[in-house]
């Protein structure tokens, strides 16, 4: 046996280099690394290619595990909700759980790039996302609303949340130094601007030139829900006109 202070004889080979074990490839895998290429390059450049790339194997292999782009997408939609738990409809309080459902889809979808426009491209109707719509529908129901509005109440939320989020995400793209919101110069320059217009042509833009830039993406995001809630409450307890109809019979 050769020691540790002498050299190794010639006829002795060194010890073959071990190859690190593959992991294996899975969808848990493959979403991750779709995240990690949208992050980077963005929804436009997302790609089977790109995706294959990040984990070092050929195109061919993810189709092993997922059929096309369109469920790739789908499954990075799935994760959004992912450790998203409706509270108990509680119909004192339902304003307050709703709100917090909306402020909870912000954050999530600004914790990736572009996830707003992959989420706009999806409804959440797949078996595994059923139990939230469920859940949501179930605040509506608790609250009192009549049913043609808990149908279309979630829709509208959401469609709210991805909008603002999806506007939000271009100016964080332009100004990623002020978290999205517009840099205080803009915001300055516009609001006097808007105060120079002539009064007797746009007296509405002169009267709100100091409001119109001057307020954080947070408040103009709650302010935003606040409206949708208070025109839902305005139904809590109005019946549907099918309804109706059938207690006069």
């Amino acid at each position: 046996m050769t020691q540790p202070d002498m050299p190794t004889p010639p006829w002795e080979r060194p010890p073959r280099r071990r190859t690190p074990a593959r992991v294996p490839l899975t969808r848990e895998r493959i979403v991750d690394a779709a995240y990690t290429v949208l992050d980077r390059e963005g929804y436009d450049r997302l790609s089977m290619r790109q995706v294959a790339a990040e984990l070092g194997v050929a195109v061919s292999a993810l189709y092993v595990h997922v059929r096309d782009k369109d469920e790739l997408l789908r499954l990075m939609y799935n994760r959004v909700f992912e450790g998203y738990d409706l509270p108990e409809p509680d119909p004192a309080r339902w304003r307050e759980q709703v709100m917090d459902f909306a402020r909870q889809g912000r954050r999530r979808l600004l914790g990736h790039r572009d996830l707003a426009k992959i989420s706009l491209g999806n409804v959440p109707f797949a078996p595994e996302l059923l139990p939230h719509v469920e859940k949501l529908l179930g605040l509506f129901a608790a609250a009192g609303l009549p049913r043609r509005v808990q149908a279309i109440a979630g829709d509208l939320l959401s469609t709210y949340i991805d909008g603002f989020v999806l506007e939000e995400s271009l100016w964080r793209d332009r100004y990623p130094e002020t978290g999205g919101n517009a840099p205080e110069q803009m915001r300055e320059e516009v609001n006097d601007y808007f105060a120079s217009l002539p009064p007797d042509r746009f007296p509405n833009l002169v009267a709100l030139a100091d409001l119109m830039m001057d307020e954080s993406n947070d408040y103009r995001f709650e302010l935003g829900v606040e409206i949708i809630l208070r025109g839902l409450a305005s139904y809590v307890g109005e019946q549907d006109p099918d309804e109706e109809s059938r207690s006069r019979r």
